[in-house]
């Protein structure tokens, strides 16, 4: 194993998990496995019943165990930082739903002890992502770009498949990265997005980005093995996707209301194409929360969705 006083910089992953048992002891099970293991591990965990006794398996890890209740991704990320032992100088979520491959915290430590000043944060590489479907006609309408990675005047982002190269983008995916420590002094997690937190990776990452640059490492690789969203909670992951990034519209001024209400549009049209293509029902669900989402969203003040759409 590779000796952690060989990297300068001092790592510690927090890890919010709720009702995952399963899925933690995995994802502990690849950490311990690493290269390089990290300094400290924080898990943050809201489940109805406590999960701690994963813990005991994994007595060569330096794991803290902290519970926030209710459950809301944002408040147990901003507890898991407060959290943070002294000498840490990066800060990384993971989410427990994650697996790392051999080599990934041994790859991201590398990268941050020569990494340029301007580096705010770095996520891994999700090397089972999804490729883009449609591509072409979801540009037309704003909601996903040919320029991967980007964060658009309509609020929406750009999708970062798997990347071969060290790629710079506009937004990391919330549950795979790794940021200054001075960065998670300066910036915390927006607490208005309740619940699953839809979007709050997005605001969270987009203005860190504004300051500092960010980036995908090719080399630092993970498995992201989400479970799909529940076929009963269809309807509020449709609202979730317009009003929670309504919201994030009203934080940021150089964003575009009308780009906003086009793209959303598109979405509705992409998630009943995708419906009918699939016969999932479900889809159908979603897209009426979409439409649901966005006349609430701009007649009456923004419905926060307090819920686990997926466990």
């Amino acid at each position: 194993m590779k000796p952690l006083y060989s990297f300068r910089s001092k790592i510690a992953f927090i890890i919010p998990t709720m009702n995952r048992p399963r899925e933690l002891q995995r994802l502990l099970a690849s950490i311990e496995s690493q290269s390089a293991i990290p300094n400290e591990v924080i898990i943050v965990d809201a489940s109805a019943d406590p999960i701690d006794r994963v813990l005991k398996n994994f007595p060569t890890l330096n794991l803290r165990y902290i519970r926030v209740l209710p459950p809301c991704l944002s408040k147990q990320r901003n507890a898991g930082l407060a959290e943070l032992s002294r000498n840490i100088s990066l800060a990384g979520f993971l989410d427990d739903d994650l697996v790392l491959e051999p080599g990934s915290v041994e790859a991201m430590l590398r990268f941050w002890d020569d990494a340029p000043n301007d580096v705010g944060g770095a996520s891994f590489n999700i090397i089972n992502g999804r490729p883009p479907r449609g591509l072409l006609i979801k540009s037309l309408f704003r909601m996903d770009s040919f320029k991967r990675g980007c964060v658009m005047r309509s609020g929406y982002e750009a999708s970062i498949p798997p990347v071969l190269e060290d790629t710079y983008v506009d937004w990391l995916c919330g549950g795979a990265t790794v940021w200054r420590r001075a960065v998670v002094a300066e910036f915390k997690y927006d607490e208005w997005f309740q619940g699953y937190s839809y979007f709050e990776d997005v605001d969270y990452s987009y203005q860190v980005g504004r300051k500092h640059k960010l980036l995908v490492l090719a080399d630092a690789q993970v498995k992201h093995l989400s479970p799909r969203v529940k076929e009963d909670r269809n309807f509020a992951m449709g609202k979730c996707q317009v009003i929670n990034r309504r919201h994030f519209l009203q934080k940021h001024t150089d964003m575009s209301v009308v780009l906003f209400y086009w793209a959303t549009l598109g979405l509705i049209i992409a998630n009943i194409a995708e419906g009918i293509l699939l016969r999932n029902p479900g889809l159908f669900a979603r897209s009426w929360g979409n439409f649901l989402g966005l006349v609430q969203s701009s007649f009456a003040p923004l419905d926060q969705i307090d819920t686990a759409l997926k466990d």
